[in-house]
């Protein structure tokens, strides 16, 4: 068997990949000594300075040299909202640069960016970083999400967090996780490199505002999946509306909610957690 072997469920049509090599993957508790640390400078995947980086993923979800490590700070002990503006700015532009090259690829027609933040939600490193996923075809969340017909800003305002000059950041009318933000443009970009120098900037500030006030939600730092959501290298997405989704299955301090077997099965779920509300008490978060 290869090392990533993609199935397709013959029924409901879900891609599967059949990754088994993953499972020899480090896996560093929090505790451990940053010296030991692989993406610390010294380590085995930053041997010199650095203020942003990336490299191709040792233990790929996918073959080909398709998942890639972005490092966000040579700092262990921060985390993606303490970079503050500058240093998210730093990440942006690396994300964009990593995004045309392998969207450039004859074999890339979608480049998903994205990050697990915290032990919780699987993430098996502690020192701040995301990665970088180059599939051969537009998955089907993607695919439906940015296709014709596809996602765009909610005009509600009563779910809008915070915004500035050219972003907003609102909470989803119907979200499956307890804490949902998504993050975008007022006006229609498909992807991050047509965000001009102002645009990036807001992009930064208005991230490291809404992940503040995410790690302040519940006076700990909170555990996130945030993924970039950019329009395919391939045609029918001409429409497409970039955004950035953020999301945490806590729907108290350290107390998850656990999707469970009806809202599997049936694909319907059952959030405890009022949107109105956490909208309400994430504007209450001002600095």
């Amino acid at each position: 068997m290869p090392e990533s072997q993609p199935r397709i469920d013959p029924v409901l049509g879900t891609t599967v990949h059949i990754v088994g090599g993953r499972q020899s993957r480090p896996n560093l508790p929090d505790n451990r000594s940053a010296t030991v640390c692989p993406f610390c400078v010294g380590g085995l995947e930053a041997p010199a300075p650095y203020e942003t980086r990336w490299f191709v993923n040792r233990w790929p979800a996918m073959d080909g040299d398709r998942c890639e490590v972005i490092l966000y700070s040579p700092d262990h002990d921060a985390s993606f909202a303490s970079l503050g503006v500058d240093g998210i700015g730093r990440v942006i532009d690396l994300w964009t640069e990593r995004t045309e090259t392998l969207g450039a690829r004859d074999d890339v027609d979608f480049v998903l960016v994205f990050e697990n933040r915290g032990a919780s939600i699987g993430a098996t490193i502690s020192h701040p970083h995301g990665q970088i996923y180059a599939y051969d075809h537009v998955p089907q969340r993607s695919a439906r999400l940015l296709g014709p017909n596809g996602w765009a800003p909610t005009a509600d305002e009563r779910l809008v967090v915070v915004g500035n000059d050219t972003m907003t950041a609102a909470v989803p009318l119907a979200p499956v996780y307890p804490v949902a933000v998504t993050i975008a443009p007022r006006l229609r970009v498909g992807r991050l490199n047509e965000l001009g120098g102002t645009a990036r900037r807001d992009l930064a500030s208005i991230l490291a505002d809404v992940l503040d006030r995410l790690d302040r939600l519940h006076g700990e730092p909170i555990p996130y999946m945030l993924w970039v959501n950019q329009r395919p290298f391939t045609a029918g997405f001409e429409d497409a509306w970039l955004n950035i989704e953020i999301v945490s299955p806590w729907r108290a301090a350290n107390l998850p909610r656990y999707i469970a077997a009806a809202e599997i099965g049936a694909g319907e779920y059952f959030n405890p957690v009022v949107p109105e509300d956490l909208v309400v008490r994430l504007r209450e978060l001002r600095d």
